[in-house]
């Protein structure tokens, strides 16, 4: 088993840190992990983006040029990193900024992909915490790969925010699951 992911979009929709906690959530489920943020100017509103690779060998670099797997939060990395998508390759997209009628451009329909589009960013707005669309997108990512379960997912949280946040646990949690909830009730 081996997932390599990608995960992109604006610097300040926790493109960086929904990388990080996938990574550390496989990392304590034993996976062999690694994380490769891309630091620029991306980070002033461009697009950004992060790769992670999960696998049960030891993983010789940690580049990827074709992933097996994308998070999509934009429009202009779903531009950027879809026609890299491996064949039979899976995306998970943020349907308030790409619409599903992307896809009838043939430059994007050259391979075979499992596509889920997920508003995440009305899903996050819902819980009024805009800001955890990448929770929403995570919990999608749990949804459909299983790669770590929920209990393993929470410490890595509780790690990575630390004592001083941790009043951030809960509405991070409950966007997790509101992402996995719609993969089960609209893709299951």
């Amino acid at each position: 088993m081996k997932i390599e992911l990608i995960i992109s979009g604006f610097g300040g929709q926790g493109v960086l840190f929904a990388g990080n906690l996938i990574a550390l959530s496989a990392m304590k489920e034993g996976y062999y992990v690694t994380y490769l943020p891309v630091y620029g100017p991306e980070m002033r509103g461009g697009t950004c983006n992060c790769t992670v690779i999960i696998s049960e060998n030891e993983i010789a670099s940690p580049l990827i040029s074709n992933p097996s797997f994308l998070i999509i939060l934009n429009y202009p990395s779903f531009v950027k990193f879809i026609p890299n998508l491996k064949k039979e390759g899976i995306a998970i997209i943020n349907s308030d900024l790409v619409k599903p009628e992307e896809f009838k451009n043939p430059k994007y329909l050259k391979k075979d992909y499992k596509l889920y589009f997920v508003p995440v960013t009305s899903l996050a707005e819902s819980l009024y915490t805009p800001l955890l669309a990448n929770l929403c997108a995570i919990g999608a990512f749990y949804q459909i790969t299983k790669i770590f379960n929920k209990f393993t997912f929470k410490k890595a949280l509780k790690e990575i925010l630390g004592e001083n946040k941790t009043h951030l646990l809960e509405p991070n949690l409950k966007a997790f699951e509101l992402g996995a909830k719609y993969i089960k009730e609209n893709y299951r």
